[in-house]
């Protein structure tokens, strides 16, 4: 009986060591870089027209994300130019120390999928990866582009 339980301990020890406290890894390059990466293997012709990346500051990060409440460190934002297309993919790194997770709950709640005001994006989502928060707001392409964030390394 007492090797039964010692070896449960050990097994729960190393599950713990393993998952529990495990940081998941930060996504390296520039931020130009990673949003080349999210697009990568999506049809041009799929794309929307004039298509430009931004950078997000202080001044213009509500627009983009709904909130300025977040501590980053920088932000860029892909978005048509044609102000009636429903398409914004963001890009932000977080500052060290700062709460990833609640970071990601505040731009849930405050992003805006009608900002473009005569359209909305039929879909929203907002994942992590170490310190970086991708917001995609989008028909169609935010599928893709969900996927190939979640598969950068």
């Amino acid at each position: 009986m007492k090797k039964i339980i010692l070896s449960l301990c050990v097994v729960l020890a190393l599950v713990c060591m393993t998952g529990c406290g495990a940081k998941e890894k930060n996504i390296e390059g520039s931020l130009e870089e990673i949003m080349t990466k999210v697009y990568q293997g999506i049809d041009e012709e799929k794309l929307p027209m004039m298509l430009s990346n931004v950078e997000v500051t202080d001044e213009n990060i509500e627009n983009y994300l709904g909130t300025k409440d977040i501590q980053y460190k920088e932000a860029l934002a892909s978005e048509s130019m044609a102000g009636s297309i429903a398409h914004s993919v963001v890009l932000v790194r977080m500052e060290e120390g700062a709460d990833v997770e609640e970071a990601k709950n505040l731009i849930k709640e405050k992003a805006n999928p009608r900002k473009w005001i005569c359209v909305e994006a039929e879909n929203v989502y907002v994942e992590s990866k170490g310190d970086l928060i991708i917001l995609i707001m989008s028909g169609e392409l935010a599928d893709p582009i969900k996927t190939n964030f979640e598969q950068l390394s």
